[in-house]
């Protein structure tokens, strides 16, 4: 059973409950606070901000209005952070939370190159340092909870539950208010599908999420990439050495031809000078 969260950013009203409540229930540091043209502190996710809320001034019809997004890992269905790690420190779990084994981390953060929405942080101020990242309260969900945010959500814009019925529950605000939602669920689709869902009044774009429609992140598990050029490697490396190995046989052979010319028609060789 997979498990999600939706989340109705028409609801989120950037109380940032969901934030304090993250940083509660992981015993996380509270960071210096600095001002920030967007309202939103910290300005982005950090190794001790596993969750924040973004302020983001968009306009809307004639109006200009202001749009909260909580902001965290996404927990893709086909997770890159999991493929790109060759210690698998990172991994899927039935439940859906993507989690990572500290233990095995050996620090090269292909994780963080890997993932498409940017979420795995760095301790880069720690003397071992450790990737960090939202883990959907996975100690909360085997206890049959919800994760911290979406317990403390006051409007309930954060919703908790089974991802299929999360993305039925989407479509049917969706379908009885096409007046009031974009018809889009952000995450059902972007990098092959995600445990986190959003809906939204406003287009995703505009609120600094990374779309398929502008080519900025692929409707395909980002996993599926590296499968295909693991595919092609092999084959490539065996062309290409066999390529190279033909060019050193003919290289040596035409030498040896060469040489062996050079010997036959040499004066010393055809008794001439004595």
């Amino acid at each position: 059973m997979s498990y999600g969260m939706l989340i109705d950013l028409t609801l989120c009203i950037g109380c940032k409950g969901c934030q304090i409540a993250c940083k509660q229930w992981n015993d996380l540091p509270a960071e210096k606070t600095t001002f920030n043209a967007d309202w939103s502190n910290p300005p982005e996710l950090t190794a001790r901000t596993w969750k924040r809320v973004g302020h983001h001034l968009v306009q809307k019809g004639d109006k200009l209005v202001w749009r909260f997004v909580p902001q965290a890992c996404m927990h893709c269905n086909e997770a890159a952070c999991e493929a790109a790690c060759f210690v698998h420190a990172f991994y899927k779990t039935p439940e859906g939370p993507v989690l990572y084994k500290e233990n095995l981390c050996v620090g090269c953060r292909y994780c963080m190159v890997a993932c498409p929405f940017g979420i795995p942080k760095f301790e880069w101020d720690e003397t071992f340092p450790l990737v960090r990242k939202c883990r959907m309260c996975y100690e909360r969900i085997a206890d049959g909870q919800q994760p911290a945010c979406a317990s403390a959500c006051p409007t309930g814009a954060t919703l908790f539950g089974r991802r299929d019925e999360l993305l039925a529950e989407a479509r049917n605000r969706i379908n009885t208010n096409p007046g009031k939602y974009v018809p889009h669920i952000y995450g059902e689709k972007e990098a092959g599908g995600t445990s986190v869902l959003y809906l939204s009044d406003v287009p995703f774009h505009e609120l600094g999420f990374k779309t398929v429609e502008k080519g900025e992140i692929p409707a395909e598990p980002i996993p599926s990439f590296s499968d295909r050029i693991v595919r092609w490697t092999l084959p490539v490396a065996a062309t290409w050495t066999a390529v190279l190995g033909g060019l050193y046989w003919y290289t040596k052979r035409r030498s040896e031809v060469e040489e062996s010319f050079k010997r036959q028609n040499s004066p010393q060789d055809n008794g001439e000078g004595s």
